[in-house]
């Protein structure tokens, strides 16, 4: 009884075996259809001001400029977010008190920031740019610009500027007094200046009053 058991399960192994698909049968079948469309990427749309998706906007320094930002650029947006009915179903379960303070917190936060920048300004504007003839041996100049990083400038950057502007050697330098300036073989103070006032390449956004050139003469024995 035992033996024809194992002779009929013998028998059917094979069909059971033919039955299941392989690898090379699923390929097949999957041969003349078209592959599948890509996913295209997802498109997150950012803050001008905050840089934060709209949605996270009220974490950051300037939740009011935001709002304006979003509902000039993207009203739908600012309605899902900020419409009333948003904004109670959002802050609908806390208390009066909760709210209150919710509130308090952002409008100080956002004061801070408004501080911070209106002081950010006032020391720029207050920054004042040096640039120095600096009299070498045998009548040789260079020519030392300190202040530019003030106003946002990469001098490494602005030293590649004046380099290529002057085709001669540029480089970023430390100052007796341990301040970084950019120091430019020869003497092209009155250029310098030019480029600044005319804002070519880098030099943007330096008021032409906070530029100044001095003269840096090199002692002679017996002065």
């Amino acid at each position: 009884m035992g033996a024809k058991k194992n002779r009929d399960k013998n028998r059917d192994a094979p069909a059971a075996a033919a039955a299941e698909p392989t690898a090379e049968t699923s390929a097949a079948g999957q041969e003349g259809q078209p592959p599948p469309e890509p996913k295209p990427p997802v498109q997150v749309l950012y803050c001008a001001v905050c840089s934060f998706p709209p949605e996270y906007c009220e974490f950051g320094s300037s939740l009011s400029k935001c709002k304006e930002w979003l509902q000039d650029a993207h009203s739908d947006l600012f309605q899902k977010y900020y419409s009333d009915e948003a904004l109670q179903a959002k802050i609908g379960t806390l208390s009066l008190e909760a709210q209150s303070k919710l509130e308090q917190d952002a409008a100080k936060k956002e004061a801070k920031a408004e501080a911070k920048a209106d002081a950010a300004v006032k020391k720029k504007l207050a920054s004042r740019i040096t640039i120095k003839r600096i009299e070498r041996n045998k009548r040789k100049h260079v020519t030392a610009i300190h202040g530019l990083e003030a106003f946002g400038i990469d001098l490494k950057k602005a030293a590649k500027q004046f380099a290529s502007k002057f085709a001669t050697g540029a480089s970023v330098t430390k100052n007796p007094q341990g301040q970084d300036e950019i120091v430019i073989q020869g003497d092209v103070s009155d250029d310098v200046l030019e480029m600044i006032e005319e804002e070519v390449g880098l030099l943007k956004g330096i008021p032409a009053d906070n530029v100044e050139i001095v003269e840096d003469k090199k002692k002679k024995p017996g002065d």
